[in-house]
């Protein structure tokens, strides 16, 4: 600590690249603090710390990481107690750029694994990223040394010399019930459970947090659908809506809940914190939402389970295009979800391609099935089940010939479910369209592809290149990957997270001789022995704001990567 003091006071005045002269590891009276990363220039990317942490002069419990799930709570207690703490500190340090900006990598509403926080058997280690004071590009040393020295002891004092035991508890207690329904989830055959009580609007399309109360109808399950599971730490058990595997429809009228239902069980596959209303809305973690997505690019993909006989011969069981409809976008993105493994489909009526979800008996009559090279969703979402076992909750709202697909039927009406399974069969009976059942008595089969090492390409100029603008793009190289379509990607530390493994992938060259599900198998294998830090270049040092994200959403960025290249 003194000698950092020293050092500050030594440089103080001098050109900004002085601040170099710090890099190192200080010890403090609470803590260790490491400098890892020195920013070259004041409007540069933040310099990057670790504060170290004894772990014995902590409330935190050995027991309270008995399990992979606890210990991520655990760290996501601390990080959400740290991003608290510097809201609160004196901002009095400052100067250019990003002088005085002291930063974690912040939690939202979803509990996420993250390096900004890292228990290990004897420290807790926080990372942060600081902007060093300068007046232009002159070094403040006495401003520095008030960060080093008063800030950030008060940062950790306020946080991790904070925590109460009480509230860390029941922290633990609401991970260990959300683990216990997600293993009766797969015991039960169910691919999502939505409490009762639970609120599920959010305020408003850039805020995730929960509507007020006073403005929302909780959500209460119709009895023939509702489950009760025993949970931990809790006399009674909770209730709510199960829905089980197969093909599931949310119908009812615009504006009573449909898509607000399917966004909650989208969003499922995390679990969320206390007070989000959320909280006991879970899906299986596989769940993948698919949507159209005109203009995106696809490569070698086999889409003729949904398209073939194109005009003039060409194929579709390895098909690529540079700008693909809607309808050849959302084929693809279905094959390929299923090629990285997703057990369930998540679909909403507004954001699929009209003509790729149904062609009713009056189309069917004008244009024969020869000339339509589409086989509709309708034909195959039963097929899906009955061969690969993979279910589809669906929002429907403008077609009935659903009824005689779906297994379940659950209309919503004024933000209230009910079950009208046994009616909308009823209703198909009576009102039979008589529509053709087109693209045959199988789905077809699935491709397992694999990508060439020439697939990634990070140089820029002499460098490499490889950032994430926000939640929604990733530059790699040359050229940019958009994510805008791949909806449950909710925080941008998950893209910076995918934009690390993908340039590792490339530095390791994993992708030769590697179909896709192997690659995502191989990743997700890395990440549970080595976590998340171990993609990035100095795994032993800052690791970087990460978030991990699942697999399905990493498959998704490389398949939507322009110069992506199938071995054929």
């Amino acid at each position: 600590m003194h000698k950092l003091r020293n050092l500050l006071e030594k440089i103080d005045g001098r050109g900004y690249k002085a601040y170099k002269e710090i890099r190192g590891s200080y010890k403090f009276k609470d803590y260790r603090l490491h400098i890892d990363h020195v920013q070259g220039d004041p409007f540069a990317t933040p310099s990057k710390i670790r504060i170290e942490v004894p772990k014995s002069r902590t409330i935190i419990k050995e027991e309270w990481e008995l399990t992979r799930e606890r210990k991520i709570r655990i760290e996501d207690t601390i990080a959400r107690s740290v991003a608290m703490a510097i809201q609160d500190q004196d901002k009095c340090a400052g100067g250019s750029g990003m002088g005085g900006m002291i930063t974690i990598d912040q939690p939202g509403q979803e509990v996420l694994e993250r390096t900004a926080v890292n228990l290990s058997s004897n420290s807790i280690f926080i990372c942060l990223s600081i902007g060093l004071p300068a007046k232009g590009r002159t070094v403040l040393g006495q401003q520095a040394e008030k960060m080093f020295s008063v800030i950030l002891p008060h940062i950790v004092r306020s946080s991790v010399y904070s925590l109460e035991e009480a509230a860390v508890l029941e922290t633990v207690k609401l991970c260990d019930q959300q683990t216990a329904i997600r293993d009766y989830l797969k015991k039960e055959n169910l691919v999502a459970f939505v409490a009762n009580g639970s609120v599920l609007p959010r305020k408003s399309g850039i805020n995730d947090r929960p509507l007020n109360v006073d403005n929302v109808v909780p959500f209460q399950s119709p009895g023939s659908l509702e489950v009760s599971i025993t949970l931990p730490h809790r006399d009674t058990p909770i209730t709510g809506m199960g829905i089980k595997e197969g093909v599931t429809l949310v119908v009812g009228g615009g504006y009573h809940g449909k898509s607000t239902v399917i966004v909650a069980i989208e969003r499922g596959v995390y679990d969320h914190i206390a007070g989000d209303g959320r909280e006991y809305v879970l899906s299986h973690n596989a769940a993948m939402k698919v949507r159209a997505e005109d203009g995106r690019r696809i490569t070698n993909v086999n889409i003729s389970p949904f398209i073939k006989n194109l005009p003039f011969g060409k194929t579709t069981s390895n098909f690529s295009s540079e700008n693909a409809s809607g309808s050849t976008s959302q084929a693809a993105t279905i094959i390929e979800s299923i090629e990285a493994k997703a057990k369930v489909l998540l679909i909403d009526e507004d954001t699929s391609a009209t003509n790729f979800m149904i062609r009713d008996k009056r189309m069917q009559q004008l244009v024969s099935k020869e000339k339509e090279p589409i086989t509709p969703f309708i034909d195959k979402v039963k097929q899906l089940y009955q061969e690969y076992s993979i279910s589809t909750i669906l929002v429907m709202g403008g077609s009935g010939d659903y009824f005689d697909v779906a297994d379940t039927v659950i209309l919503m009406d004024q933000y209230k479910p009910h079950e009208v399974t046994d009616k909308a069969k009823e209703i198909a009976r009576d009102t039979a369209t008589g529509r053709d059942i087109e693209g045959g008595e199988l789905f077809g089969d699935i491709d397992q592809r694999k990508p060439t090492s020439a697939s990634l390409d990070s140089r820029k100029g002499k460098r490499s290149k490889v950032s994430a603008r926000g939640l929604k793009t990733i530059q790699f190289g040359m050229t940019d990957i958009k994510l805008d379509y791949v909806e449950q990607l909710t925080d941008p530390s998950q893209t910076r997270a995918i934009a690390e493994i993908l340039h590792f992938l490339e530095k390791k060259n994993w992708l030769e001789n590697l179909t896709i599900a192997h690659l995502l198998e191989k990743v997700e294998k890395q990440m549970n022995q080595k976590g998340l830090e171990s993609f990035t270049e100095f795994p032993n040092q800052h690791p970087g704001d990460l978030a991990r994200p699942r697999m399905l959403e990493l498959a998704s960025a490389l398949n939507r990567l322009r110069t992506l290249k199938i071995n054929k």
